[in-house]
């Protein structure tokens, strides 16, 4: 059984920018996309610039794929699947997300 735990309120997000929220001791960046509102959370840690700082950079796409440029030295995460658009075998761990009643919720390992 899934187990979610509450971040924050959707009403607290600016939508097409990210925060960083505390989850399992682990630093997440959590975005609100779109004109359809959907939400996606992965890992805050930049795997190649060594940093906390995925939720400060800036969302876009390539192709078809919702991406985030990391402030440090540009590549592109999918916000889907934690993939490096520039190297595939790079990634950054993804979250299930989802808004209920108005709170902004993650998946719970149990």
């Amino acid at each position: 059984m899934t187990q979610w735990q509450t971040i924050c309120r959707k009403q607290d997000l600016v939508k097409n920018t990210g925060v960083c929220a505390l989850f399992d001791e682990k630093q997440v960046a959590i975005f609100l996309c779109g004109q359809t509102d959907t939400l996606y959370a992965i890992d805050n840690f930049d795997p190649i610039g060594k940093a906390n700082v995925l939720s400060r950079g800036m969302l876009g796409s390539s192709g078809d794929k919702t991406v985030i440029a990391s402030p440090l030295y540009k590549q592109h995460f999918c916000l889907e699947s934690g993939v490096c658009i520039e190297d595939d075998s790079i990634s950054v761990g993804t979250y299930s997300v989802r808004c209920h009643e108005g709170d902004v919720q993650l998946a719970a390992m149990g």
